[in-house]
């Protein structure tokens, strides 16, 4: 008896050894896969001894907020005692996709997009479908996601107090296919020509707040650059005014499988969402977890009257005051759809988020119901 109990003690000390070597080596192999992380598939986690959340951070550095604000991300987490966060700075040649799979890869539970529209746009891009969070520290013109989750705008820390103590939660997430571009040269659909990469019939754009085509498109097309950076949103109204006086286009709209329908319009916007900068609440209805996409017909007769009855539509829907008189020579008309394709005269300009996708004689939209996980205050 005294024998197998002797026996049984050893085995259980061989056994509680090899575990002890097992975990070393795991871990050893965690913080090799964290230094050379960048070599990993996007699907690969590596394993993690440390139970707190790696963080990384994926900067624009053209955006004069983001000069120095590494060092004092890296002082907040060692003042939270977190451990210190990855950090990664966008290009020309990529703004921000490639970075973020490269932090995923490398283990990060939470990829925070610093910049503007656009970088938040290709972190979010990244982030589709991993199930881990992103974060948001919004230094650009319109910050528009930021802007309807009631998110710090223009406060770099306190924005960062949210990415350290916030809590998560899941938000539908809109994408656009061109199925067809505007001949540059002139009028018409062009088809198998050489196009650059953001004008590629056939790929999908994503959007978080609102896609457009038509008069907010031509408007974010036309504003300036230098103008966005001393002024802010506000350029883009001033860019507005410019085509106050445009022509209307000709539409055909399908909603989900409901017949097409044709209409004269300004703008067609399609939104996840629909707060946007200046205090102006273009879809009162929508809502950013619901698993459908808002759609805004806008449309305006009688110049500079019609475009002042129209804001004042705005603003009075903004108030949730609605005004429904089939008279009005500036009216927004309000739909709900899953999937939008819409189809147009001789090409229009077309927009996400604030990026310019190029003239678009056709698209379609679709929304991807609680695909991207946010952390919010």
């Amino acid at each position: 008896m005294a024998w197998t109990l002797w026996v049984a003690i050893a085995a259980l000390a061989v056994a509680v050894v090899a575990l002890v070597v097992a975990l070393g080596l795991r871990a050893q192999q965690s913080r090799l896969r964290r230094a050379h992380g960048a070599d990993l598939p996007v699907e690969e986690t590596p394993l993690d001894d440390d139970p707190r959340e790696l963080v990384a951070f994926v900067a624009n550095p053209s955006k004069p907020d983001v000069v120095g604000l590494e060092a004092v991300v890296r002082r907040a987490f060692a003042d939270a005692a977190l451990p210190d966060p990855l950090w990664f700075e966008t290009t020309v040649a990529d703004p921000g996709v490639g970075q973020t799979r490269a932090a995923l890869a490398q283990g990060a539970d939470v990829v925070v997009a610093v910049g503007g529209d656009g970088t938040v746009r290709a972190v979010a891009e990244g982030m589709v479908g991993s199930g881990r969070t992103m974060g948001l520290v919004p230094v650009g013109t319109g910050n528009l996601l930021a802007r309807n989750l009631d998110l710090p705008v223009g406060d770099a820390r306190a924005a960062l107090a949210v990415v350290i103590a916030g809590s998560d939660r899941p938000i539908d997430v809109g994408w656009v296919t061109v199925l067809r571009y505007a001949d540059p040269a002139g009028p018409g659909d062009v088809e198998g020509t050489t196009l650059d990469p953001v004008r590629e019939p056939g790929k999908e754009h994503i959007f978080l707040v609102i896609a457009g085509l038509g008069f907010d498109a031509a408007m974010v097309a036309d504003a300036d650059d230098e103008l966005k950076a001393k002024v802010g949103w506000v350029a883009y109204f001033v860019a507005g005014i410019r085509h106050l006086h445009g022509r209307r286009m000709r539409a055909r709209i399908q909603l989900d499988d409901s017949p097409p329908v044709d209409a004269r319009l300004r703008s067609l916007m399609i939104g996840n969402c629909g707060r946007l900068p200046g205090g102006i609440t273009l879809l009162p209805d929508a809502v950013i977890d619901d698993g459908v996409l808002d759609v805004a017909a806008v449309d305006t007769r009688g110049g500079v009257v019609g475009w002042a009855q129209l804001f004042g539509e705005v603003v009075m829907q903004g108030l949730g005051v609605r005004n429904d008189l089939p008279a009005k020579i500036g009216r927004i008309d309000h739909a709900r759809a899953r999937r939008v394709r819409v189809r147009v005269e001789e090409g229009e300009q077309a927009q996400v988020d604030g990026d310019v996708l190029g003239l678009a004689v056709e698209i379609e939209t679709r929304v991807d119901p609680g695909a991207l996980v946010v952390r919010t205050a």
